[in-house]
């Protein structure tokens, strides 16, 4: 075949593969001309399957392709390519989430962002995700609403994440297995099975992921090993009905080594917290975490007539988990359920499209949390036991309207609950033991958005949303054994102006998004001598920034399609392939996030920067690819932040340099080939991903991996 090549002579890079895809013209030649329409990305986020750019919210998306240019060990690389959202791992797969915000009230888990996996509710009903329990290898999508989404997902002021397991786009079916060794005894084995047919107009997909990881870890006490099973499918039984299954199983255990002082840290990183004359280290206390969990739901869509549909999804959890901390050893069981049920109905007013969508969800939870004396990784003597039931559940509604001259109205709003009960059963300091309630109070969280098109290359938005975060059961209940009877909700209300588009007959995407949030009753902590973190509501704060990014092609290349229904159009028409040639891109965020009133203490730290967030995050790479091979290199950056309430204490801003490289072929098209090798913190920069705020002590670092490698093999066949 001829290749026909398009060089771009100049531009800037770019962030994520987010923006829409458009149409694209081949390069200039005597032969005839051909439009090649790529795949305009959708986002489901908002209820609708809208096109990006008619999505009048800051989005992201992270592909497979982008999980596929890191090593799959870990997530934190893929979800930190986009701008406004970063994700730390304190140990490995401990991991910590923030969306347009700082990490202050998530000392472990991921709180204040609620995900969903296909449609079930992955955040728990008290309020944590557990995203440990996801192994990278078996995701196809991650799609992130930045900021107070409260219209449609009820409670939360940081955001919204959207999971999905890989799936084949196209009809077919294949299997695929592989395996990776790296630095610091990593063993990674994956096998996957996928299939997706069409008859008669109705399609069917089924999808089986298992993932096996194990890791010895670059610190002390912080090895790891994960299994993680992945089934689902979905089935059109008729024109009208779809229903869908997915299960998702986790098997995890990781040793937790604890804050290191800064002296430490400068030391020795790759120690573990040492021991003292009055408490010991987490190596003679055996600290980790394990934890077995099932998720499973079931989805029923059925669409009464073109305008009018009805999605509704039913799901049940259990959970058992064990962790011996420094003084306590924790042994909890959960089971939960719950419900979403979504309304769609489009009609006509005024000759202008309506779009309504109206629903509600509902999850509950019980749980029995006993917490026992740790004695060097086995439980001692109870110290107390506490039942917790917790019941929260939201209605929203949402209207989307075209008005004239290319303008998209919504209006949405949403009614939220939730309470709380602890029992507390059994306890060594009061015997007859106690119950604390909590129910707070009902909020309505309203969201007004308003976006305008400029043809099908440039869209503009502005919105004002507001968002009701209330403290997660793991705040009230701290593991002190303390019972928090005064921590409120944070409150907060959001004003963003954003546009998104391509510009140079779109070779270049760009997404570019400012904000102004203001939170009340904003929660933080501190952590005590004995490694139990305390929360505590700390006033207001504003959080105000920018976020950019941009992609683009240098070159690409173009080939003769071997299938005229490319473009029946043209004799001869042309297609690119996404991983040949060289795109740019880049991520960066700005963030100007402080406390507006905060008095503790007899301390004043109103003005003071946010504990925990950086002023500035960047990250940049490059995609190049041509006849099977290809190169991925990506930079970080981290500007410096404060680690404490009073910014005396200051982790260093940091670069870190990685890449993978490779070679992909098809035999006969049947069987697949996938070999590669990587470099990770290739510079060996020594740096904390993921510190301890407030941390008693100085105990603020949780070092990241120096300098390492890894490579690996996959082979599949398709049919």
């Amino acid at each position: 075949m001829n290749h026909r090549y398009r060089l771009l002579p100049l531009l800037l890079t770019a962030a994520y593969p987010v923006a829409a895809q458009t149409p694209v013209a081949p390069p200039d030649s005597a032969q005839p001309r051909a439009t090649v329409v790529l795949r305009e990305a959708t986002v489901v986020g908002y209820g609708q399957e809208l096109p990006l750019r008619r999505t009048a919210a800051a989005v992201g998306v992270v592909g497979a392709g982008t999980i596929g240019r890191f090593s799959e060990a870990s997530l934190t690389q893929a979800v930190n390519t986009l701008p406004g959202v970063r994700l730390e791992e304190r140990a490995t797969a401990s991991y910590r989430l923030s969306v347009r915000g700082s990490t202050l009230r998530s000392p472990f888990g991921v709180r204040n962002v609620k995900v969903y996996y296909h449609d079930i509710p992955f955040t728990e009903a008290s309020g944590s995700t557990p995203l440990n329990l996801i192994d990278p290898a078996t995701l196809g999508r991650i799609e992130v609403l930045k900021g107070p989404a409260g219209s449609v997902y009820g409670a939360g002021t940081g955001g919204v994440a959207i999971l999905q397991a890989k799936q084949l786009p196209t009809d077919g079916a294949s299997v695929r297995a592989g395996a990776m060794a790296g630095s610091f005894g990593l063993r990674r084995y994956t096998t996957e099975a996928q299939h997706t047919s069409t008859s008669n107009g109705r399609r069917q997909q089924t999808y089986a992921h298992y993932a096996h990881q194990q890791l010895d870890s670059y610190r002390q006490q912080s090895a790891l090993r994960r299994n993680v099973l992945a089934l689902g499918g979905e089935l059109q039984t008729s024109d009208k009905r779809t229903v869908a299954a997915h299960l998702l199983y986790s098997d995890i255990d990781y040793q937790l080594p604890g804050g290191l002082t800064r002296g430490q840290f400068e030391q020795n990183p790759r120690q573990a917290r040492p021991g003292t004359a009055t408490a010991p280290g987490t190596v003679a206390q055996r600290t980790f975490y394990a934890s077995r969990t099932a998720l499973l739901g079931f989805t029923h869509e059925y669409r009464f007539t073109p305008q009018l549909a009805n999605k509704t999804t039913l799901y049940t959890t259990g959970t058992a988990i064990r962790t011996p901390y420094l003084v306590d050893y924790e042994r909890n069981t959960q089971v939960g359920g719950g419900g979403r049920s979504v309304w769609n109905y489009r009609t006509a007013l005024a000759g202008r499209v309506l779009r309504l969508t109206a629903g509600g969800e509902y999850q509950t939870s019980f749980e029995n949390a006993r917490n026992y004396q740790n004695r060097a990784g086995t439980p001692g003597p109870l110290r107390y036991d506490d039942e917790i039931r917790t019941a929260t559940g939201f209605a929203f509604a949402q209207a989307e309207y075209e008005l004239p001259a290319e303008l998209l109205l919504t209006v949405a709003g949403s009614y939220n609950r939730l309470r709380y009960r602890i029992q507390r059963v059994a306890d060594a300091a009061q015997p007859n033991g106690y119950q604390l309630a909590r129910n707070f109070r009902p909020e309505v969280s309203p969201r007004v958005a308003l976006l305008r098109e400029f043809g099908q290359r440039l869209s503009v938005y502005g919105s004002v949303s507001t968002g009701f975060s209330p403290p997660s059961e793991e705040e009230i209940r701290p593991s002190d054994g303390s019972l928090n009877r005064s921590l409120q909700a944070e409150r907060g209300t959001s004003f963003e102006v954003g546009a998104r588009g391509q510009l140079l007959h779109d070779r270049v995407s760009f997404d570019v998004a400012l904000y102004d949030f203001r939170l009340r009753q904003t929660i933080v902590t501190r952590t005590t001598d004995l490694g139990a973190t305390l929360f505590a509501n700390a006033g207001n704060t504003r959080q105000r920034g920018a976020e950019v990014a941009l992609s683009g092609w240098l070159w690409r290349v173009w080939r003769p399609s071997d299938n005229p229904a490319d473009d029946p159009t043209f004799d001869l028409p042309m297609v690119t392939r996404e991983d040949e040639g060289l795109r740019l891109w880049v991520s960066y965020a700005y963030n100007d996030y402080r406390f507006r009133r905060y008095e503790t203490g007899g301390n004043d730290f109103s003005g003071n920067r946010l504990t925990g967030s950086a002023p500035h995050t960047l990250t940049a790479g490059a995609n190049a690819g041509l006849r099977g091979f290809y190169l991925t290199p990506t930079l970080s950056h981290q500007a410096r932040l404060p680690l404490n309430d009073a910014n005396t204490d200051y982790a260093a801003g940091y670069w870190t340099f990685a890449t993978r490289a490779g070679w992909r072929s098809t035999w006969q098209g049947h069987l697949t080939a996938d070999a590669y090798a990587g470099i990770e913190n290739a510079t060996d920069r020594r740096y904390s991903l993921g510190n301890d705020l407030n941390a008693f002590g100085g105990r603020y670092f949780q070092p990241a991996p120096g300098r390492n490698y890894y490579g690996g093999v996959a082979l599949g066949w398709r049919w």
